[in-house]
């Protein structure tokens, strides 16, 4: 790629912008040096069932997604992203040594509502800044390279956790103890972000409530709510990769591998958006998960499973960057983070549902059964979103 052409491809970025993607770098090695290990942690080391694991990671999502539609409220409100951010991110550091120090599933249910209340407060007032951070046209951008950020740290976070337990020694419950510097560093790189003033009217301030969103924004929420409902926690990918006999130090070199697919697709994936349209992104990023549920839900090898992951890698890189850039595109600006809030609370809250009832599935049907449970939810989202949503955003915030 030449110069000018490497140019035109970043065109529209900002400080702001590569600031808040490493902040995203910082906070998800934080959070993903504790992902693959958290399953083995809870039925290995303190003797819980797939149910107990399917509740713990279902509570933390809805926790971190109620929250982050309740904070992105509270941010338009105030018309103040910065300072809700940092509590959040503070709060997010914090709750990795708590998980650590259970004794009790209990215990660790406790800090993982810590972590992921902290994660829900940060998350939906720093996209609003990366929303801010560019003009419309190139939105999918900062989100992109957001999602580069999280997802490369969630690349290295489970390479830092493996390194530490393999390389060093560490014991698993000391690598929560670790993962609290990489938070605190998060913490520290929004510090350096300017928050500028949104230009609203007076009304705008007074009023922020979701009763503001357009018709197509909810529809859009409807079709992500279908999908929603069938998207368990990523835990039972990783303990399905553990059950047919890969190593805890495999399982993680996976893991790592596939969240190295989503920071490499995130940009392109933006970028792709602001110029073909989002909802067309998410289509083949919904179709891509359909592909790779069926996958896992029939495939007995190791090699193949680190195939699927990597495949996964490319719906989890194009879905969360395209996702929210596409809610925001629906409103006005007044109102991004509380666009952006709820739409990851109706992620978490049928997350949740889809967590509880892949735990069952686990315990009472089979392994299989959790992931052809998800494909044929992501069938009826992918349908959901083609009929109820148009193809472009522009010109439909007030529909």
């Amino acid at each position: 790629m030449s110069a000018a052409a490497a140019r035109r491809y970043f065109t529209g970025l900002t400080r702001n912008t590569f600031l808040l993607a490493l902040t995203s770098l910082f906070a998800d090695i934080s959070t993903e040096m504790l992902v693959p290990i958290l399953p083995v942690f809870l039925t290995q080391t303190l003797k819980a069932g797939g149910s107990v694991v399917g509740l713990v990671e279902g509570v933390a999502g809805a926790a971190q997604n109620v929250t982050q539609g309740l904070s992105g409220s509270l941010s338009d409100k105030l018309q103040r992203r910065k300072p809700i951010a940092l509590a959040g991110y503070l709060l997010a550091a914090l709750g990795k040594p708590l998980m650590g120090a259970a004794t009790l599933w209990q215990g660790v249910l406790g800090g993982r509502f810590v972590d992921r209340f902290g994660t829900g407060t940060r998350s939906a007032p720093r996209d609003a800044l990366i929303a801010a951070s560019a003009d419309e046209a190139n939105r999918g951008r900062a989100f992109g390279l957001e999602g580069v950020g999280d997802n490369a740290g969630a690349f290295l976070g489970p390479l830092l956790a493996a390194w530490l337990l393999i390389g060093c020694g560490v014991q698993i419950r000391t690598i929560f103890y670790f993962a609290v510097i990489p938070g605190l560093l998060a913490f520290l790189m929004v510090l350096f972000v300017h928050e500028r003033p949104v230009r609203i009217g007076a009304t705008s301030r007074l009023d922020s409530s979701p009763r503001r969103f357009p018709k197509t924004y909810w529809k859009y929420l409807a079709a992500t709510a279908l999908f929603a409902v069938g998207n368990s926690s990523n835990a039972f990918l990783i303990l399905q990769t553990k059950d047919i006999g890969a190593s805890l130090s495999t399982t993680i070199l996976i893991y790592a591998g596939f969240n190295l697919v989503a920071a490499l697709i995130s940009y392109p994936a933006g970028f792709l958006s602001d110029r073909f349209g989002r909802r067309n992104l998410l289509m083949v990023a919904i179709a891509i998960f359909f592909i790779t549920y069926l996958g896992f839900a029939a495939a007995r090898n190791i090699a193949l499973l680190g195939v699927l992951f990597a495949f996964y890698g490319l719906y989890q890189g194009i879905f969360r960057s395209v996702g929210k850039a596409l809610a925001s595109d629906y409103v006005a600006e007044p109102l991004h983070a509380s666009a952006i809030g709820w739409y990851s609370t109706t992620i978490g809250l049928f997350g949740l549902a889809a967590s509880l009832i892949g735990g069952w599935l686990w315990d009472h049907v089979g392994h299989s059964a959790v992931f052809i449970y998800g494909a044929v939810f992501a069938a009826g989202g992918a349908a959901a979103l083609a009929v109820l949503t148009p193809a472009n955003a522009a010109g439909v915030r007030r529909g």
